[in-house]
């Protein structure tokens, strides 16, 4: 399947099922549909769980407000660090039940246990309201027509997913810049321990190559806009987590992959001028690299990601010319990546050195805006 092949497959994500309305009205109760439903993930299990639990501490008035006093000025907050540090029974309470979430999370996630904890709450809906919060996870597809929340008696709720509540709403969902800083350090670390050259791969390098160059200064890419295609955001999604995987061939002639985090890329529909450098042409044997654009919307396993694209790269020889690298990156993404219409972008074909101006991405979704830039060395 083609890269825009493959796009149009993920941005026609069908709608959340597996609920059954037990009443209409506003806020409706709901319930499992019988026969199960969509397979849920493991991150979002553990999502789920860590939700399910906050709703409940929720009964004790002393830790209700604290919780309230934390995220009134509407930042996401580490769970972990919230349950633990409250000196309530309720907080010290959750803080097993958050602890054990987070483990889950990080181990479905490949990440080590030291990043720390995951999980985070995010007001949303009213703030203003008296009425009693509800606890939510955002749903994994972004065209989801409801949102389940639970309140402090363990009772489902559906929310609509197009229109904020009228009652506040504690979000439980991953801290995708932590996830992300985190899942690219992995991500390097075991395509270097298979063979691929990455930044942080103890490669030699020639005493002619990206040395000589770097004594002197380097060209590089930079991107001074960048922009990203909407598709139907929700209320109870949070800012995107995005990053982009260069590939192409480095000095020593082996496939050589390169990560970049988008930070600052939070919302569709906007440009954003970043003046960020993608590609160092000082590290690449030929005039030309290619781009991936993929999104962490809290299931992407780095570790998993790392080995699928190693296995595939691995097999790609040079022989004396440049091989496009798009293709071999998208099918070597596992199937489940697809599941979730934010995790791939957008792909970039054959940049060069000398591309300047506006690029679209492959799948019509993204779009780059170029300049050379020389980086003169110190």
């Amino acid at each position: 399947m083609s890269v825009r092949q493959q796009v149009r497959t993920v941005l026609c994500g069908a709608a959340l099922a597996g609920l059954v309305l037990t009443t209409t009205q506003g806020i409706a109760t709901a319930a499992p549909a019988p026969g199960g439903g969509a397979k849920v993930s493991p991150v979002r299990a553990a999502e789920d769980a860590a939700a399910r639990a906050l709703a409940r501490s929720l009964t004790d008035d002393a830790w209700r407000a604290e919780v309230g006093r934390a995220v009134a000025d509407g930042d996401d907050i580490g769970l972990k660090a919230l349950a633990a540090g409250s000196r309530t029974g309720a907080g010290a309470a959750l803080a097993a039940d958050v602890a054990r979430a987070d483990r889950s999370v990080l181990a479905a996630k490949g990440l080590p246990p030291g990043v720390g904890g995951l999980l985070t709450v995010t007001p949303a809906g009213d703030p203003g309201s008296r009425r009693a919060p509800l606890v939510a996870v955002a749903p994994t597809d972004d065209e989801a027509a409801a949102v389940t929340a639970y309140d402090s008696a363990g009772r489902a709720h559906t929310l609509d997913a197009t229109e904020a509540p009228d009652v506040p709403v504690y979000v439980v969902g991953v801290d995708g810049e932590k996830a992300v800083e985190a899942g690219l350090e992995v991500l390097e670390r075991e395509l270097a321990a298979a063979g691929v050259t990455t930044a942080d791969a103890a490669a030699a390098v020639s005493a002619t190559g990206a040395a000589s160059a770097a004594a002197t200064g380097y060209w590089t890419s930079r991107i001074t806009s960048v922009y990203v295609a909407d598709d139907k955001e929700t209320w109870i999604k949070g800012d995107a987590e995005i990053f982009s995987i260069v590939s192409g061939f480095g000095l020593d002639g082996k496939v050589r992959v390169d990560t970049v985090t988008h930070p600052y890329l939070d919302n569709a529909e906007t440009t954003y001028y970043p003046n960020q450098i993608l590609v160092n042409w000082s590290q690449y044997k030929y005039n030309l690299a290619d781009v991936v654009m993929m999104e962490d919307d809290g299931d992407t396993n780095y570790s998993s990601l790392a080995k699928a694209i190693a296995a595939a790269l691995l097999t790609i020889t040079d022989l004396g010319a440049y091989i496009p690298l798009v293709d071999p990156v998208v099918d070597a993404i596992p199937a489940s990546f697809w599941t979730d219409d934010a995790d791939f972008v957008d792909a970039w074909y054959t940049l060069a050195r000398e591309t300047t101006g506006t690029r679209n991405g492959a799948g019509g979704n993204g779009r780059f805006t170029f300049d050379r830039y020389w980086v003169s060395a110190l």
